[in-house]
């Protein structure tokens, strides 16, 4: 399989994969439109992630022209539901610390398994 094509499994699978678990496992008192935010949220995290970009708040807040509690208010649910991990490093300026995300390992290899298994019956 081409690489480009692999690549687009690969999106396609991520996208579907997180829209089930968002849509389909609401939080308590969340909105249906926390639920879309979020979805959004993980498109252009999972493109900053294959841009091999730093998910901090900073990088995050600079791409999508929201504002820091807009972007935690999206990345808070998503980190309680492990669909991100977070951990605090030091900041650009190496004085405080700053909050930076990832893709959950686990989902990144449920989507590599689905590839694997497509692959496999095509």
């Amino acid at each position: 399989m081409t690489r480009a094509l692999n690549l687009q499994w690969h999106s396609l699978a991520f996208s579907g994969f997180i829209f089930h678990e968002i849509v389909d496992n609401p939080l308590e008192g969340e909105t249906p439109q926390s639920r879309l935010k979020q979805i959004g949220m993980m498109s252009v995290l999972y493109i900053m992630h294959q841009g091999h970009q730093q998910l901090t708040l900073s990088n995050i807040v600079e791409i999508t022209g929201l504002t820091r509690t807009g972007v935690k208010e999206t990345i808070d649910p998503l980190v309680k539901r492990g669909l991100l991990t977070e951990k605090f490093v030091k900041n650009s300026m190496g004085r405080g610390k700053a909050r930076q995300f990832e893709i959950a390992p686990q989902i990144l290899e449920k989507i590599q398994s689905f590839q694997r298994d497509h692959m496999r019956e095509s």
